[in-house]
């Protein structure tokens, strides 16, 4: 399964679910949850909201995860696996923005497709990347992670992930910059970033089950923005470099 969060989608979930039996065999997982994550990137505030979670794998073929978005397999052997990818990346509207509603400019959500490339050590150990584009607009997003499958714990499998993502010059600038409109009406200086890396995280998932095709997700991911993104205004001023999601939801699978 390949283990991404791309910056502040609708789920920066868990990638971890419960093993198949068969590792050639498809699996299936369904569940619903609730998750609390900043209201918009670079927020200090938090927000609370329900989610679905849907995981359907096919080995050979990809994935649909509300967790990962979707993959389709183009390259597989013992090590290498590689394809298409595409996810959700979310906005923020009125509401989200809070004080600052009608003053920064809301953001619709858009859909992003692009490849991922992944190197398995083993089943335990693999690193990664994946770029996208916007598939309505200008932003391209890069991402860089490795992810470990810690010792299972009685019946419950975990894992830990680092990764690093960035953007270029129009998705930061839609995410993080601020117009010399925005900033008068804010009492702040204009911020137009460029190009560049702009958040780092640690995430830990788990998969506690309940029984034999049911089980607890949960997921907590510390993160931090840095670079542009860190010395925007906004973030510096109205919001926070430290970007905190938690997840739980209740899964059944087969």
């Amino acid at each position: 399964m390949h283990r991404w969060r791309p910056a502040l989608t609708a789920l920066l979930f868990l990638p971890l679910a419960a093993h198949a039996a068969d590792d050639d065999a498809p699996s299936y997982a369904f569940g619903a949850g609730a998750q609390r994550m900043p209201s918009w990137q670079g927020a200090k505030d938090q927000r609370n909201q329900p989610i679905p979670y849907v995981d359907i794998e096919i080995p050979g073929v990809g994935e649909l995860s509300t967790a990962d978005g979707l993959t389709l397999d183009a390259i597989g052997g013992e090590h290498w696996h590689g394809g298409a990818y595409g996810n959700w990346l979310w906005g923020r509207t009125r509401d989200d923005l809070g004080a600052l509603g009608g003053k920064v400019a809301s953001l619709s959500p858009r859909f992003q497709a692009g490849g991922y490339l992944e190197y398995a050590f083993d089943k335990r150990f693999s690193v990664g990347g994946h770029v996208a584009h916007d598939t309505n607009g200008a932003g391209a997003y890069a991402a860089l992670y490795a992810d470990y499958q810690l010792p299972d714990v009685w019946y419950i499998q975990h894992s830990i992930e680092v990764q690093v993502e960035g953007m270029n010059g129009p998705a930061m600038r839609r995410f993080f910059g601020l117009t010399p409109a925005e900033a008068a009406t804010l009492g702040t200086s204009s911020w137009h970033p460029g190009a560049g890396w702009q958040s780092a995280d640690v995430a830990y998932n788990a998969f506690v089950p309940t029984s034999q095709h049911t089980g607890f997700a949960l997921a907590v991911s510390y993160g931090r923005l840095f670079g542009d993104a860190g010395d925007s205004p906004l973030v510096r001023r109205f919001g926070s470099t430290r970007q905190v999601t938690e997840t739980l939801a209740f899964v059944y699978h087969f």
